[in-house]
């Protein structure tokens, strides 16, 4: 009988051994703290063909695979190593894997693992306030984009000063020197195109006609004329004509004086002159002007 059991146990071994698996999984520690690294090492049978399983973790995630390292090739045995670590505290399962020998799927066995938390001891270990995040230095790189936005401002502005300085600068060009006795005729035509005496406007039109003559005796005989009364104005042209040699006919200086005084009493005294006395000294300002000319002036020309 005790023979009968001896042989029982020895087959019963026979077939547990026949039956171990060629693949083994093991781990240099079962006991990490947060953030510490350990090692997940298959073994496997030497075979003619081996895949290595790609980890499938924990269900929860929070084992992590740092690196998988290359297989170690031993004397009866293939080795595949993998780095792991974990950032929370608890017990985490590592499931089966799955190794691929001769196209044959094999399991290997779970493990548990336990991270815990790195205690502090508050009554030797100072603790400090959270500490703000500091800023990097700036470096040009960090304002090349507000390039994209100047660049096109500095155009922009560019392209206004150029068209109003060209602008200014044709206004400039167009100016030509007129002749004082060619504006005071000019001046006279756009009078009369102004029709103010069909618009009784007698005072205006006395006062732009006395202001066109008076105008071209300060530009071209240097006569202050505008701010002189006529009084005045007509004593300065007889002291000039006679010190200077200005060559102005008594004739014309007394032609001059009737029509300002004419001009004066129409702005000033009330006086309504009719409309033939008005065109007579129109007509008189224009021999004014055309006589007014100095003597000097026209010698200096035909020179």
């Amino acid at each position: 009988m005790k023979k009968q059991l001896i042989y029982i146990m020895v087959c019963l071994g026979f077939i547990g051994f026949s039956q171990e698996s060629p693949v083994k999984v093991s781990t240099d520690t079962t006991f990490i703290r947060i953030g510490e690294q350990f090692q997940y090492k298959v073994s496997v049978d030497k075979g003619t063909k081996v895949v290595f399983p790609k980890l499938q973790l924990d269900s929860l995630h929070k084992v992590e695979v740092i690196t998988a390292l290359p297989v170690d090739t031993l004397k009866n045995k293939l080795e595949k190593k993998y780095v792991l670590t974990s950032f929370d505290s608890g017990q985490y399962v590592i499931p089966q894997q799955q190794v691929l020998i001769n196209n044959k799927k094999y399991l290997t066995d779970s493990l548990l693992i336990n991270v815990a938390t790195v205690k502090v001891d508050t009554t030797k270990q100072k603790m400090f306030l959270i500490k703000a995040v500091k800023s990097e230095p700036k470096i040009l790189d960090d304002y090349l984009h507000l390039w994209w936005l100047i660049f096109p401002l500095l155009a922009i502005i560019g392209l206004i000063l150029y068209f109003i300085l060209r602008k200014k600068e044709k206004k400039e060009a167009v100016k030509v020197y007129i002749p004082p006795i060619q504006e005071a005729m000019q001046r006279l035509k756009e009078l009369d195109e102004k029709q103010l005496l069909k618009q009784h406007k007698v005072k205006l039109y006395y006062s732009e006609l006395t202001e066109i003559v008076r105008s071209y005796i300060e530009k071209d005989i240097n006569i202050p004329a505008l701010e002189s009364t006529t009084n005045e104005l007509l004593e300065t042209i007889k002291d000039f004509n006679e010190s200077s040699k200005l060559g102005i006919s008594k004739e014309t200086i007394k032609e001059l004086k009737e029509v300002l005084q004419n001009a004066d009493l129409a702005k000033f005294a009330k006086y309504k002159p009719i409309v033939e006395e008005i065109k007579a000294d129109r007509t008189l300002s224009e021999r004014i002007l055309q006589n007014l000319k100095p003597i000097k002036n026209t010698e200096n020309e035909l020179e």
